[in-house]
């Protein structure tokens, strides 16, 4: 049964800026969370369950980009997800 069209995004724009937020934003936000997890456990086991929990995140951070009902708004929360993630980081270099 296909989708109801209310529901669609209509502007091309709305819906490139979707699809980049969920695969591009959703992917740094998923690095970032896990490279804060290697910041503060050992990197070893770290890499171990990012290999399974990274795909399941950025699996749902790719979906909740299409819930959003503005596209900009997912892009500021992915954006200051990943610069809150990394911040650790960020400040020891």
């Amino acid at each position: 049964m296909p989708a109801n069209k209310k529901y669609l995004t209509k502007s091309p724009v709305q819906r490139f800026l979707k699809i980049t937020a969920g695969v591009i934003g959703g992917y740094a936000v998923m690095i970032s969370f896990h490279h804060l997890f290697g910041y503060i456990f050992e990197p070893k086991d770290v890499v171990i369950t990012a290999g399974i929990t990274g795909y399941i995140l950025w699996a749902v951070l790719l979906l909740l980009a299409f819930l959003a009902e503005k596209a900009w708004k997912i892009w500021l929360y992915y954006i200051l997800l990943t610069v809150l993630f990394a911040l650790p980081i960020l400040l020891k270099l």
